[in-house]
C-alpha cells in the first residue's frame, strides 16, 4: 500500500506547492476511521481510498479531488459524519465527499422509473461540481480492477453497470483511456470466454508476426525524422473489447479484422500535426472513409485530433491518431484537464472546456424531459455517442452505429426492406441514402416492387449485416447477368460456325470442362473466365480453323442489308456486334439498326412493314462501335486518371466524356468507348470494374421515347 508521503510526493510532482499536512491529514483520519475493516480480499480497507486517490493523483488533479477520493467511503462505511468533515476539511471536501456518497447509493442498474429518478440525482450531483464523478469513475475503475474477489452475481452486476452507465459517462467527458479499461474489465466479467481468445488470438499473432507494433512504430519514426518533423510516436493494440465490438458491427472473424493496432504522433505545433498527416499519407495508401478531422472541428468536450487509416505493412489496415501535446492533455483526461496542475498552478490548457459550460449544455437537454420515459431517451442519446438511436413511424427505436444510413436502418428492420429501398424520409424530409444519421430522428424507408441493391451500397452502408446482405444480393444479380451475357456470347459463337447453342450441346459443353451445369458453363463465359470460341473450338474442332477470323469492314459489317444502302446504329440501344438485331426502315433515312431487346421497338409493333431481320457479319469488327457507360465513382484524387487508364488497357478508346452529378462523396458519370463488340465491351467493363473506387458500372441505355422519322 502507498504511505501517506508517497501520496504527497506522488501530488508534489505536478503541484509542488500541495498542500502537504492536509493530505497527510486526511490519509491519518481515513486510517483511522476505516480500522479494523477489510475487503473481501482480505486487505486491510483503506488500500481502496488510497489506491483511488494514487489514480486521480495520475491525472494531476487539484488537493481537494485527492482528499476527496481519501475521505469518500468515510461518510457512509464508519462512524464519521458530515459535520465531522467539515469542521476537519472545510464545506468543499464535505460536500464533494457527500456527493460521492450520495452516488454510491444510487442503483443504477434497477429499471423504469427508479432507473430514471437515480439518473436525474446522478446529473444533479455532477452538476455541483464535476469532480464528484471522477472520484466516483475512479472509484469504480479500482472497484473492476480488483473485482475477482467479489460474488459472481455481484461481478455481474457490477460490470453491467459499469458497460452501461459508468464506460460510456467516462467516454462522453473525453476520458477515453478510462472508457476503454473499464469496458474491457467489464468484458472479461460479462464473457470472459470471448475475451480469453482474443487475447490467444494475439499471442499466437504474435508468435507468427514477431512485434509488429515496435516495427511499424520505428517506421514511422523514420519517415517523420526524414521530413525534418520533431515528433513522439507511441503504438498499441487495440484492447480486446474494441475488438470484439467491431467484430460484432462487422460480423466478420478475427483472422478477417486488419485495424488491430493503433498509433498516436504527438507533435509540438497544430501545423506540425498537419505536416504528419501529409508524410503519412505520402508514404501509406489512405484508406478512403476513414479520415477525420476533430482539429478543425473538435468534439464538444474540448477533443482534438486527425484521426486516418491507412494500409501498412502487408496491406495490414493501421490506425493513426495525430495532435500536439496540448491537445494530448485534453484527450487523455476530457473534462477533467480543467483541473489538473502543473508547476503548482491551474494548467492552462486553451482546448480544456469550462466543465460548468459543458454540465449546462447536457442537463439543459435532460431538464426539457417531461416525464420518465423521455427523460431516459435523453440520456441513451446523450450518452451513447458511439451509437444512433433513431425511431421508425411507428416508434420502435432501432440502435445503429455511429455513421449509420438509411441503408443501414432498412436491413436492420428486415433484409427484404432493405432490398426493396429506393429512399428514405428523415424527420419528414427526402434525404439521399447516403445521409448520415442522427440521435433521435425518425426515419421512413420509402420501397418499390422491383428494386434490387445497388453496388453503391456498400460504401454506404456501415453495417456488417447491410454489407453482407447487399454483398449477397449482387453476387446473385451478377450470376444471373453472366448467365444471360455468356447465353449470347455462346449463341454467336456458335452461329458463327452455322451451328446452334442447344441445351445438350451446352451440357456436353459444360462436362468436357468440368462445370456441373449448363448454367455455371453459361456464367463462366459471361464472367470471362472461358471463351464462348474455346467451347465451340473443343465440341468441333474441325470446323474452327486455326487461323483467326477475318477483319469485317463496316460496309460490310450488317448482314441483310443491300451493300449500298445507309444505316446507323440506334443512340438509344447502340447495338453491338454479337448482339442480336433488327432493322427499321426510315423514308429517306436509310436503316436505323436496334438490339432486339432495345424498348423503343414497342413504338413499331403495328408498323411490321418497317422491320428488316438483320444479323451482324461474322469475323472481327473494328473497335468503331461507340456504346455508353455510366459510372458512379468516389469523390478521390486520382480516381477518374485509373479508370481512363484500365480502359486504354484494353484497346478501348474513350470518344466522350461528362459527369451529370456530382455530390460531395460520389461523381456520376456518363463515358463513350469505342468497341469491336459484346466480348470486348465486357472485358472493358471487367477492368473498370477491379479499381475499388468504382461503386458502380453499367451500361447507360436511353429508353426515352421520342419522334423516329416514318
Amino acid at each position: 500500500m502507498i504511505g501517506a508521503d508517497d501520496l504527497v510526493d506522488l501530488v508534489r510532482a505536478y503541484n509542488p506547492r500541495t498542500d502537504a499536512d492536509l493530505i497527510r491529514e486526511a490519509y491519518a483520519y481515513a486510517v483511522h476511521a476505516h480500522e479494523g475493516q477489510t475487503r473481501r480480499s482480505g486487505e486491510p480497507y483503506i488500500t481502496h481510498p488510497v489506491a483511488v486517490a494514487a489514480l486521480l493523483s495520475e491525472q494531476r488533479l487539484d488537493d481537494a479531488t485527492i482528499v476527496t477520493a481519501l475521505l469518500h467511503d468515510t461518510i457512509e462505511d464508519t462512524r464519521s459524519t458530515y459535520g465531522e468533515v467539515a469542521a476537519r476539511f472545510g464545506e468543499e471536501i464535505a460536500e464533494l465527499v457527500d456527493g460521492v456518497t450520495k452516488l454510491t447509493n444510487l442503483e443504477l442498474t434497477s429499471r423504469e422509473t427508479k432507473q430514471a429518478e437515480n439518473f436525474r440525482k446522478l446529473f444533479m450531483a455532477m452538476s455541483k461540481d464535476l469532480r464528484v464523478i471522477l472520484v466516483k469513475l475512479t472509484d469504480r475503475l479500482h472497484n473492476m480492477r480488483t473485482i475477482k474477489h467479489m460474488a459472481p452475481h455481484k461481478q455481474a452486476q457490477k460490470a453491467h453497470e459499469t458497460m452501461e452507465i459508468y464506460a460510456p459517462l467516462a467516454g462522453r467527458m473525453g476520458m477515453q483511456w478510462m472508457r476503454d479499461e473499464l469496458e474491457d474489465l467489464a468484458f472479461a466479467v460479462l464473457n470472459p470466454e470471448a475475451r480469453n481468445s482474443i487475447m490467444r488470438r494475439f499471442v499466437s499473432l504474435r508468435q507468427e508476426t514477431g512485434d509488429v507494433i515496435v516495427r511499424i512504430q520505428a517506421d514511422i519514426e523514420t519517415e517523420l525524422a526524414r521530413a525534418g518533423l520533431v515528433a513522439q510516436v507511441q503504438g498499441r493494440a487495440k484492447r480486446p473489447f474494441s475488438i470484439w465490438r467491431k467484430m460484432e458491427e462487422k460480423e466478420i472473424g478475427f483472422s478477417r479484422l486488419s485495424d488491430i493496432y493503433g498509433f498516436r504522433i504527438l507533435t509540438n505545433s497544430e501545423k506540425d500535426c498537419y505536416g504528419a498527416l501529409g508524410v503519412v499519407h505520402q508514404r501509406w495508401t489512405a484508406v478512403p472513409g476513414r479520415f477525420k478531422d476533430y482539429i478543425s472541428q473538435p468534439k464538444s468536450n474540448g477533443y482534438r485530433s486527425i484521426h486516418t487509416t491507412v494500409s501498412g505493412r502487408d496491406g495490414k489496415k493501421v490506425e493513426i491518431q495525430i495532435r500536439t501535446q496540448e491537445m494530448h492533455e485534453v484527450a487523455e483526461r476530457g473534462v477533467a484537464a480543467h483541473w489538473s496542475y502543473r508547476d503548482g498552478v491551474r494548467a492552462e490548457n486553451r482546448f480544456a472546456v469550462d466543465p460548468v459550460e459543458w454540465l449546462r449544455q447536457m442537463t439543459d437537454r435532460f431538464e426539457e424531459a417531461e416525464n420518465h420515459a423521455e427523460f431516459m431517451e435523453a440520456v441513451k442519446l446523450e450518452m451513447y455517442t458511439d451509437q444512433v438511436f433513431c425511431f421508425t413511424p411507428k416508434g420502435d427505436v432501432i440502435k445503429l452505429p455511429k455513421g449509420a444510413t438509411p441503408i443501414d436502418f432498412a436491413y436492420a428492420i428486415h433484409t427484404r426492406l432493405g432490398h426493396r429501398t429506393v429512399a428514405a424520409r428523415v424527420d419528414g424530409l427526402r434525404v439521399p441514402l447516403w445521409t448520415r444519421l442522427r440521435n433521435g430522428q425518425s426515419v421512413e424507408i420509402v420501397t418499390a416492387e422491383g428494386q434490387t441493391p445497388q453496388a453503391t451500397w456498400i460504401d454506404i452502408a456501415t453495417t456488417g449485416r447491410a454489407k453482407s446482405a447487399v454483398r449477397r444480393a449482387l453476387k446473385a444479380q451478377r450470376r444471373s447477368g453472366y448467365v444471360r451475357l455468356g447465353r449470347e456470347l455462346a449463341r454467336a459463337a456458335f452461329a458463327q460456325i452455322g451451328k446452334r447453342a442447344t441445351d445438350k450441346a451446352l451440357r456436353t459443353a459444360a462436362k468436357a470442362h468440368g462445370y456441373d451445369d449448363d448454367e455455371d458453363l453459361l456464367a463462366a463465359i459471361g464472367a470471362s473466365q472461358i471463351s464462348a470460341r474455346g467451347i465451340v473450338h473443343a465440341l468441333y474442332p474441325e470446323q474452327v480453323g486455326a487461323h483467326p477470323p477475318p477483319d469485317v469492314g463496316a460496309e460490310h459489317a450488317i448482314v441483310g442489308l443491300d451493300p449500298k444502302a445507309h444505316y446507323e446504329r440506334a443512340p438509344c440501344c447502340q447495338p453491338l456486334p454479337g448482339e442480336r438485331i433488327v432493322g427499321i426502315t426510315n423514308r429517306g433515312h436509310g436503316v436505323t439498326v436496334h438490339a432486339i431487346d432495345c424498348p423503343r421497338m414497342v413504338e413499331f409493333e403495328d408498323q411490321m412493314d418497317r422491320w428488316v431481320d438483320l444479323s451482324w457479319s461474322p469475323g472481327h469488327h473494328a473497335p468503331r462501335n461507340a456504346v455508353t457507360l455510366e459510372m458512379t465513382i468516389s469523390n478521390n484524387p486520382g480516381v477518374l486518371g485509373r479508370i481512363c487508364t484500365l480502359i486504354a488497357e484494353q484497346n478501348a478508346n474513350i470518344s466522350d466524356l461528362r459527369f451529370v452529378d456530382r455530390k460531395p462523396d460520389f461523381f456520376r458519370l456518363l463515358i463513350d468507348v469505342d468497341v469491336r463488340d459484346r466480348e470486348h465491351l465486357h472485358a472493358v467493363v471487367m477492368a473498370a470494374e477491379t479499381d475499388s473506387d468504382v461503386a458502380q458500372l453499367r451500361r447507360h441505355r436511353d429508353d426515352k421515347p421520342e419522334r423516329v422519322p416514318a
